[in-house]
């Protein structure tokens, strides 16, 4: 059962939140079989505390066992488990209020439409949603390169963009259909620089 204490956790000199908070967005792109590797370099490298939603496709790509067991994944399940009566908490917003930052890693072409629309269907989009513009959301697209090529593609990237919303653009490599060209996900240091260069500077609205 994920964790369903969303409480700032006091530091050792009594103040709230020493650990900055992390969640991170996985969608139905077979980039999310990096998504152990993502967990494992903040792990290791920083003091934070990380979360994680995992769409329905996203779960084909990755192995429960290689998430640490003390680490939170939360799916749409959980969305409608945690809820049965007024007072209970909704966890979308209990996510959203929880995090310093959400990363989604990867963004697929396809909750790239519904964000970009403002289609809130899963737990990952109804985060999103109830997000705080203040505080920073970092998007890592991943898909085919024909799929990257699309003109719609750009329209919806650049309508995330105007809303505050960082990008951390992906990149040209052989993608795992064989296809070589632009659209796999950024390299991991990548994201992680992205997501600590955040998180280390004061919050702003990021709206423009």
């Amino acid at each position: 059962m994920p964790n369903t204490d969303f409480k700032r956790t006091p530091g050792d000199d009594g103040t709230l939140q020493q650990k900055k908070h992390i969640l991170i967005g996985c969608t139905g792109s077979v980039a999310t079989i990096k998504l152990p590797n993502l967990v494992a370099f903040l792990n290791q490298k920083y003091d934070v505390d990380v979360r994680i939603i995992v769409t329905n496709h996203a779960q084909h790509f990755y192995s429960p066992e290689d998430i640490p067991s003390s680490i939170s994944v939360y799916t749409d399940d959980d969305e409608w488990s945690m809820w049965s009566k007024r007072g209970d908490p909704v966890l979308h917003i209990e996510l959203a209020k929880w995090a310093d930052i959400f990363v989604i890693a990867p963004l697929d072409a396809n909750t790239l439409a519904k964000l970009s629309h403002g289609m809130c269907d899963n737990l990952l989009t109804c985060v999103a949603r109830a997000w705080e513009i203040k505080k920073p959301l970092l998007f890592c697209p991943a898909m085919n390169t024909k799929m990257w090529e699309h003109p719609i593609t750009a329209k919806q990237i650049e309508s995330l963009k105007e809303w505050g919303y960082c990008e951390v653009p992906c990149i040209s490599k052989t993608l795992m259909c064989g296809d070589t060209g632009l659209g796999a996900m950024a390299e991991i240091d990548t994201i992680v620089a992205e997501i600590m260069g955040k998180l280390n500077k004061p919050h702003e609205s990021m709206a423009h």
